[in-house]
């Protein structure tokens, strides 16, 4: 059996300045540690409760298999930040059927990122 004791997403974006500015300064992840020098370094964000490593350069486009869910306390108020930032938004945030408001965006590589918001009413706030 695999014991993990930590665990992290790793980026190889096609641009690393890009997505550093993009994922640290209009995201507004904090950063966990840099490693290296240069416009190759690797920056490692915290991302809730994981991590998001930033580094090295893709060698082709980026995936539409790769999706990132952050959740945030107000979708609303993460959209004018956003915005505000230049970030693209693909769809402002919505309510939908199973009650998650959720905002979709994507980083310059074209990975989606969902921004939840869970309301204080919703089951996921609550253990059965």
């Amino acid at each position: 059996m695999v014991h993990v004791l930590s665990s992290r997403v790793l980026l190889r974006p096609s641009d690393p300045e890009r997505s550093r500015a993009f994922y640290g300064e209009a995201l507004g992840l904090e950063i966990y540690r840099e490693f290296g020098t240069g416009p190759e370094r690797g920056t490692v964000y915290f991302l809730g409760g994981g991590f998001l490593e930033v580094s090295g350069r893709a060698t082709g486009p980026g995936t539409q298999t790769l999706q990132l869910w952050l959740q945030v306390a107000d979708a609303a108020a993460a959209h004018k930040d956003l915005l505000a930032h230049g970030v693209e938004v693909l769809r402002p945030p919505v309510q939908e059927p199973w009650g998650l408001i959720e905002m979709w965006i994507a980083d310059p590589d074209g990975h989606k990122v969902v921004v939840v918001e869970v309301p204080a009413d919703h089951p996921l706030r609550y253990r059965a």
